[in-house]
């Protein structure tokens, strides 16, 4: 299988890289020989996290709906490590909260649907149309490759909870732009997946007291327990590594489907 890619020795730009999901990626991608750029925000723990990694990694302090941040974090992939391969987008944020609360009489912030909007679909697409840029300029294999987009959806883009209009929306719009962005760029050789996850142990999810935690794990079919975020980080190499997987969204969610 001559086609089949190795992780060792890609560059990957990771958003939302100081914790969660994407920090489990970024510490996956420099245990198996690539190098990574953890892009977060000023005020999270990306210095420390790219120091305690070594020289394979390193933190551009960057907010994802911004054109000049990214801009830089893309410029500082080629800057340190001489290229980039791979960008995968799991910087996110949610919101919780009903369309209309009746008994209050009053609706839904604007503000903050547009904020999870923002920062999820906007923030997303920033980085991927920036990335590209930059994948472009990379010798293509011999399947014609050049680089690798990897997004982060969420199961609520299909099974969205009461509370979830925002949050679901926002992740529906990763979902629908798959395809459409796969196909813009395979002329270069880039390709684009989504990743949808279930219930994974994150930060997200940790803040929920004890009792909350472990029902939620109850509702995974199988395996019954909490997604453990190596297991999402070892899906994102996986892709990385081949080739076939194009304009795809994965559900990575032991067979949940969300109750209302």
């Amino acid at each position: 299988m001559a086609n089949i890619r190795s992780i060792k020795g890609m560059v990957g730009l990771v958003t939302g890289g100081a914790s969660g999901l994407g920090r489990a990626t970024v510490e996956r991608l420099v245990q198996q020989g690539a190098c990574a750029v953890i892009l977060d925000l000023p005020s999270s723990d990306g210095h420390t996290l790219a120091a305690s990694l070594g020289e394979r990694c390193t933190f551009a302090p960057a907010d994802v709906t911004s054109e000049a941040d990214v801009r830089s974090a893309v410029e500082l992939a080629r800057q340190r490590f001489g290229k980039l391969d791979l960008a995968v987008n799991c910087a996110g944020i949610a919101v919780a909260v009903k369309t209309y609360n009746f008994k209050k009489d009053v609706p839904h912030s604007l503000e903050d649907f547009t904020r999870v909007i923002t920062v999820n679909i906007a923030g997303t697409f920033n980085v991927i149309r920036l990335a590209v840029g930059e994948m472009g300029k990379n010798e293509p294999d011999a399947d014609g490759h050049r680089g690798c987009i990897i997004n982060t959806a969420s199961v609520a883009a299909y099974d969205g909870q009461v509370g979830q209009a925002a949050y679901s929306a926002s992740k529906g719009g990763i979902v629908g732009m798959t395809l459409p962005i796969a196909r813009d760029l395979a002329p270069m050789g880039i390709r684009v997946v989504t990743i949808a996850p279930g219930l994974f142990a994150t930060p997200l999810l940790a803040g929920l007291p004890e009792k909350v935690q472990s029902f939620l794990a109850r509702q995974v079919p199988f395996p019954s327990r909490l997604g453990d975020p190596a297991e999402f980080a070892h899906l994102v190499t996986s892709l990385a590594e081949n080739p076939m997987i194009n304009g795809e969204v994965i559900r990575l969610d032991g067979a949940i489907r969300m109750q209302p």
